[in-house]
């Protein structure tokens, strides 16, 4: 694996404060049998949970596209958000480090610039690189402008911090003016990704990262053509809602499957220019999000909690030169950019914590007995502790979900026979056994990653952040 000081000599040298310079001057030639590295399009979702899409299962939603993408991809089943919150997960995208190492384990702060980010390590194999949508990595502001020195690498630029209202919705190009995306945003902008598709450097290889905000509340401003597809009333919901919160949770599924139908036909329309391009079969298109949305599953709402509804998310893989397949053990966020580099060819930097499955997704060998951390480093906003957020740290396998805070043992889930996770094994003796092994694993991961698990507070003050009352990090704009 290549160091951070010797990618960024072999790119071409450095902008700002280690950003690497648009005209790197990596390889751009074979690697495998002759044949040019893959284009990647990276595209993901904010907030849409792995349960909600046709092809695993969701009896209400309508994901044509997805389903049949599906069908044509590696799909992972059990696709894990480590910290399940946005900032988080996108850093952890963006370095493929944990949240311990990186800092940003809680939103709205800024990512340091100490690794080799995913965008400098294509850059350096000569890749161009592009990242449409939302970012939420700057921490200066949701609506400010954000500096080429401060974009991790990233070329083609047309971003905002982060907003949710997705009917008017703001962005930064390379200029400091604000500009607009017409109509709902998402759709606008994959608009933007078809043309930078259609207009890239002919001969270069390109990796595009596309960031919707839907399905994140506010659930009910999707366009009306996908919201009069669902009616609330008729809604199946999952059996671990609680009756007194069916009325809520009908309201918002009905508006969260419809972001979900319009993201569904932007997925198809980018799919649509790769094939049109005649770029199917050099280009890795993967679909994931950043985290899920308990949508009233266990009478609660929204992310950070350790449940399936909230941690895992859909991941999609296509490439037809490494077939269709389904795998089923964990994969954390913090895999995904070693996966992507390995898969096309590009050395790994040594900063990196994260494993790469590339071999896994060619079928060249077995995932083996993974184990996927998942953590609560410091409760803030829609959990924080006044709302029941707590620390915890756990694991999540095939089978088993294991979760402790800091009094000790609070979750073991068996997830073969209790897909809704309504019976907690932590306290029944005859499961003694199995939360023991659990326990040994999950210590032995803390311990590969120096992590103390110490209160929430610690980690706060000792990376210098400022909160509010509910653990919260204010934002302006």
């Amino acid at each position: 694996m290549i160091s951070r000081r010797g990618l960024l000599k072999a790119a071409g040298g450095m902008v700002g404060a280690g950003v690497v310079a648009s005209g790197c001057a990596g390889k751009t030639g074979s690697w495998e049998q002759g044949r040019r590295r893959p284009n990647v399009v990276f595209v993901f979702a904010d907030q849409w949970r792995g349960q909600a899409v046709g092809y695993a299962g969701d009896a209400n939603v309508r994901t044509p596209v997805l389903d049949k993408l599906s069908r044509e991809s590696v799909r992972f089943t059990t696709a894990v958000a480590t910290c399940p919150v946005c900032c988080p997960w996108r850093a952890s995208l963006m370095t493929g480090r944990y949240p311990l190492t990186h800092g940003v384990f809680l939103n709205d702060v800024q990512l340091n610039r100490e690794a080799v980010s995913i965008a400098q390590a294509f850059g350096g194999a000569g890749y161009r690189t592009g990242y449409i949508g939302k970012w939420h990595l700057d921490g200066r502001g949701r609506s400010s402008f954000i500096p080429r020195e401060r974009r991790q690498g990233f070329e083609h630029w047309r971003v905002l911090e982060c907003t949710h209202d997705y009917n008017r919705s703001a962005y930064w190009g390379d200029e400091q003016v604000k500009r607009v995306w017409q109509g709902y945003d998402a759709a606008a902008q994959t608009q933007e990704a078809r043309r930078y598709i259609r207009e890239r450097e002919k001969g270069r290889p390109f990796a595009l990262f596309v960031s919707w905000g839907p399905p994140h509340n506010p659930y009910g401003t999707a366009p009306e053509e996908f919201r009069r597809m669902y009616e609330a009333g008729k809604l199946v919901l999952r059996q671990n809602v609680p009756r007194e919160m069916e009325a809520e949770a009908r309201r918002d599924l009905a508006g969260y499957y419809a972001h979900c139908s319009a993201l569904d036909g932007c997925v198809g329309e980018l799919l649509g220019t790769l094939k049109e391009e005649g770029l199917e079969e050099d280009t890795i298109f993967v679909f994931t999000s950043d985290h899920g949305d308990m949508l009233g599953s266990q009478g609660m709402m929204r992310k950070q909690r350790p449940y399936d509804e909230a941690i895992l998310v859909p991941l999609l893989v296509r490439w037809p030169r490494v077939g269709r397949r389904e795998i089923g053990e964990p994969m954390g966020v913090e895999d995904l950019m070693p996966t992507l580099l390995g898969l096309c060819g590009v050395e790994i930097p040594k900063t990196v914590e994260g494993r790469d499955w590339s071999g896994v997704v060619r079928g060249e060998k077995n995932a083996g007995d993974e184990a996927a951390l998942i953590a609560c480093y410091t409760p803030f906003g829609e959990w924080a502790r006044a709302n029941g957020g707590r620390e915890y740290r756990g694991l999540r396998t095939r089978r088993w979900t294991y979760v402790r805070d800091l009094k000790g043992p609070w979750m073991m889930f068996d997830n073969e026979r209790d897909a809704l996770q309504k019976r907690n094994l932590v306290g029944l003796a005859e499961y003694a056994g199995v939360r023991r092994e659990l326990e040994g694993r999950l210590r032995a991961k803390l311990g590969e990653r120096g992590d103390e698990f110490r209160e929430g507070r610690y980690y706060v003050e000792k990376w210098g952040y400022v909160t509010d009352a509910t653990g919260t990090v204010r934002y302006t704009g």
